[in-house]
């Protein structure tokens, strides 16, 4: 009787950073998706803001990790200011606003890993939108194809 053959190991999967290009995501923001996992609500990006971007105020369903590439930003509701180097954790349901000096000589680079929906809030605290993995993927893609950008190799599962 023949061995059944080994089941075959995964593999590591590598993406250099010119595979997954940056789009425009509004105004003085850029975004890169490099993974969505649906079934576990993860998905990790990046963005780039220049001097002077604020984003909309907004807590997370699950736990928010951050690492800071280059520049620097920090939430209003903070004293603290995150520098390249600088690693975040967001425990979930925490609230904030993303604010980038406007004294910033070079654009803040910040890599994200997110667990859950993002909430938006109005001026009362009330949600106002959700955004979560699937339709963050989705504007990629979408602004990759119209700003003419080759479909990116982002990984899904």
């Amino acid at each position: 009787m023949a061995a059944a053959a080994a089941p075959a190991l995964p593999t590591a999967i590598h993406l250099g950073d010119d595979e997954l290009p940056w789009v425009d995501a509004g105004p003085g923001t850029k975004l890169k998706v490099l993974l969505v996992r649906e079934k576990e609500g993860l998905w990790i990006i990046r963005n780039r803001f220049e001097a002077g971007v604020a984003v909309q105020t907004h807590r997370h369903t699950g736990p928010v990790f951050g690492y800071t590439i280059a520049g620097a930003w920090k939430y209003a509701e903070y004293d603290y200011v995150n520098r390249a180097g600088s690693f975040l954790y967001e425990p979930a349901g925490s609230v904030h606003t993303l604010t980038v000096p406007e004294t910033n000589t070079e654009t803040t680079d910040v890599w994200f890993q997110m667990y859950g929906c993002n909430l938006n809030l109005d001026a009362a605290g009330k949600v106002e939108s959700v955004i979560d993995g699937r339709l963050v993927l989705d504007f990629y893609l979408a602004m990759c194809e119209a700003q003419g950008l080759p479909r990116p190799p982002v990984l899904v599962e």
